[in-house]
Parts: structure tokens; C-alpha cells; sequence
């Protein structure tokens, strides 16, 4: 099947969901399918197109599998402002949209969400081509940036709920990454059995149990120190006030050293709340190619998440921790996917999202059983290694494509 796919970031972009759609792409291809993807020039990094992409709208390529058409995110840089990206991210759909029409021998549409605007781009060339069109949901907008107090204007969330409805609607299939996030949803479509869960995975034989004492760990110039680490987006999603309160409340030992590697909106910020922490260093993003060393390096992985968005979205870097047979600790709202994976596998601990008292005392408790961490991290990798494979999740969406192609040619 010929398949255009329209995404906002794939390979070399760093971005956690170009990871994910790069890797399908690649399952789909040995599936058969002839993909062309159309996205942006790699960006994501520092929020600016990356050196050796600049000076160019749209760049084209072929692949082993198909082609990749690359467009220009409109984002000059990271501080951009929430009117500035919403026009970047129109501008970038709108040129995604004739680019997508404008393909020839497409079969079926899968598009990403966020941003919001992509889901009427692939509206568009499904309609023009008469094709199917899959709306793959990441994180569900704008409940995010609502919850984040990012857009808190009703008459912009009123709008934002126009275009998130709007594009539920004219989707034939809608995969979120969760029960949760199934339930949230099935208020908003006219057609609840559009809705299926596919889970993101991750390709569990590129990362997989590393070397603790890496090239990395020299990097930090640590040795035999406890890491903790939050590896991502440093953005509005992430309350890392809560990393900085655990790192003073063990500023009294040195055994102990919180790594935040990543970069975002708001990594400016809690730079400058922890000028005065010792105990707290910095990292940039890391090539791809380094994750596994990244993830490794860690000796405890933290997901906090802002109460309220357990339910709206399911970082793919958990996956990764799992693989990476690392334990986690999570600040979660309890019952949610991320919450239920933790406990349910054994790989680490979960606590109500926005306690600080409660997440330092886990974080205490698993930074002095060492021989616990490594039964999690054990569990970790079993749990993904079982459930979490890139082709289980390929050959779902193979089967949705074939039943959509044949409905579609039915009717």
C-alpha cells in the first residue's frame, strides 16, 4: 500500500514522537508499504533548524522505503512566543496540506497530533485523494495546554476545541496511546468505534541494560555516586520543581546527583532556581545514537507530570527507561496508564502527582536499596521486552489499513 504519513518530526529530528513514527515507518516497510513522509526540517533540538538544514523551504529526499519531503517548522527559536508558534504551526501545516495533495499514488493519510493544525492537513488529502485518513493522537490538545496554564483565554480554548473536534470528526480512525486517553475522547467523537488504542513501543534491541560507568557518566564526572535522572523536554508539561525540592532536600549528601539532560521553554528557568545546588547539572540534548549510553548512565528515571495530565498524555520515554532496564520513579496521577505500568510491572515506584513530601521519600527509599533498583530495572525490561515490541505495534496498524482501505473501497 502506498501511505503518506504527516508528521511533525521524524529522524535525525530528537524529538520523542519522530522517534516513534521513524520506527514505524521502518516496521511498515517491511511490511510492504511504500511510505512518503512529509514533515519538517530537524528543529527540535534548540527550537531552530539545525546546521546544515537552514536557508532552504522544503527539502526532498529518497529513501530505501519511499521519499521524505521536509518543510520549514516557521520557528526562529525556542523563545517564541504562543501566537508566533501557533502561526508557525499553521504555516507549516498549510505547506505540509499541498504537499500531501499534491502526492501522487496515495492510498491512506496517517496523521500526527499536536499540533492541532496537522489533523486539517490531512483532512484535506484524504479528501482530495478520497482516501482513508488515521488521526494518530499523542498527547490530546488543547486539554494539555490548558492544564499547563499555557492558553488559559477562553475564547483560544473555545477555538482550539472547534479544530480538536473538527478533526476527530473527519477522521475514519483515531489511536490514542491509552485507555485513559480512549475514555477522555470517546465524549468528543461522532463515532466512538473509531477510537482503538495502539500503544507507542520502542525497538527494544537498540536500547537495551547498558554499561553503568560509561563515557557519560565521565562526562558528569561522577563515579560510583547515585544518578537521578530526568532525560526530556524541559517544558510546561514537566514540573521539575519538584526534581529541584527533592535535590535540596539531599543537598546534605554527596552520594547523590540529579541530571536533568534536555533542553525547552523553561530549561532557562530552573537553571537559574538551581544556580545555588551543586547536586543538580545540566545536559543538553544527546544524539540519538547516545541514548542508550544516556539512559544507562541513570541510576533512577523520574517522570513528573503536572496533576491533571496523566489522563492527557503517556511520555514515550518511559518505554525507553523500560528498555533500558532502568527503574523509574513516577509523580503521576494515580490509576493513570503511566502509573499502572510502574506498579503493575514492578519497575519502580509511583506517587500522586504534586506531593512532594511523598515523592522524596520514595525517591529516599529507592536511592538506598540498590539491590530493589535492580530487581526493577530486571522487571523493567521484562515488561517491555513482552509487551512493548516496535513490531506488534507495526502489524496493528497494518491490520487497521487493509480494513480501511477495503471499507473504503465497499463503499
Amino acid at each position: 500500500m502506498n501511505i503518506t504519513v504527516i508528521c511533525p518530526h521524524f529522524a535525525p529530528d530528537t524529538a520523542p514522537t519522530g522517534e516513534v513514527i521513524t520506527e514505524i515507518v521502518s516496521e511498515l516497510y517491511g511490511l510492504g508499504h511504500h511510505i512518503h513522509v512529509v514533515t519538517s526540517l530537524p528543529w527540535y533540538r534548540n527550537h531552530s533548524v539545525e546546521a546544515g538544514w537552514t536557508g532552504r523551504l522544503i527539502s526532498r529526499e529518497k529513501t530505501s522505503w519511499g521519499r521524505i519531503t521536509r518543510i520549514h517548522p516557521f520557528i526562529s527559536n525556542k523563545r517564541t512566543n504562543l501566537l508566533a508558534r501557533a502561526v508557525a504551526f499553521a504555516l507549516f501545516s498549510f505547506v505540509a496540506a499541498v504537499v500531501a495533495t499534491t502526492s501522487r499514488r496515495t492510498e491512506l493519510i496517517l496523521t500526527m497530533s499536536p499540533p492541532l493544525t496537522l489533523a486539517p492537513a490531512g483532512w484535506i488529502a484524504a479528501k482530495r485523494h478520497r482516501i482513508p485518513l488515521v488521526l494518530n493522537i499523542q498527547d490530546v490538545h488543547p486539554d494539555a495546554a490548558v492544564e499547563t496554564g499555557t492558553v488559559t483565554d477562553d475564547r483560544v480554548i473555545r477555538l482550539l476545541r472547534r479544530l480538536e473536534i473538527s478533526g476527530y470528526r473527519h477522521a475514519d480512525a483515531i489511536t490514542v496511546l491509552s485507555e485513559d486517553l480512549r475514555a477522555r475522547l470517546s465524549t468528543r467523537v461522532d463515532d466512538e468505534s473509531k477510537l482503538l488504542v495502539i500503544p507507542n513501543f520502542v525497538d527494544t534491541e537498540r536500547i537495551c541494560p547498558g554499561e553503568r560507568n560509561n563515557d557519560y557518566r565521565l562526562e558528569l564526572g561522577v563515579t560510583n555516586e547515585t544518578v537521578v535522572m530526568y532525560a526530556g523536554n524541559v517544558g510546561f508539561s514537566q514540573p521539575l520543581e519538584i526534581v529541584l525540592e527533592a535535590a535540596r532536600h539531599f543537598a546534605h549528601r554527596d552520594d547523590i546527583i540529579f541530571v536533568i539532560n534536555g533542553n525547552g521553554s523553561r530549561r532557562t528557568h530552573f537553571e537559574n532556581a538551581a544556580e545555588e545546588m551543586p547536586n543538580v547539572t545540566f545536559m543538553n540534548y544527546q544524539p540519538s545514537s547516545r541514548l542508550n549510553e544516556v539512559l544507562a548512565a541513570g541510576d533512577i528515571h523520574l517522570i513528573p507530570l503536572k496533576p491533571g495530565l496523566g489522563s492527557i498524555s503517556v511520555p514515550s520515554k518511559l518505554y525507553s527507561i523500560l528498555a533500558a532496564g532502568r527503574p523509574v520513579l513516577a509523580s503521576v496521577n494515580p490509576g493513570t496508564e503511566v502509573d499502572l505500568v510502574v506498579t503493575q510491572s514492578g519497575a519502580g515506584r509511583s506517587v500522586a502527582a504534586g506531593d512532594t513530601e511523598e515523592f522524596i521519600a520514595a525517591l529516599g527509599a529507592l536511592v538506598d536499596d540498590p539491590t530493589g533498583r535492580a530487581a526493577a530495572g530486571l522487571q523493567a525490561r521484562r515488561f517491555a521486552e513482552e509487551w512493548l515490541s516496535a513490531k506488534a505495534v507495526a502489524e496493528t496498524y497494518n491490520e487497521l489499513f487493509f480494513v480501511l482501505r477495503d471499507q473504503g473501497m465497499r463503499s
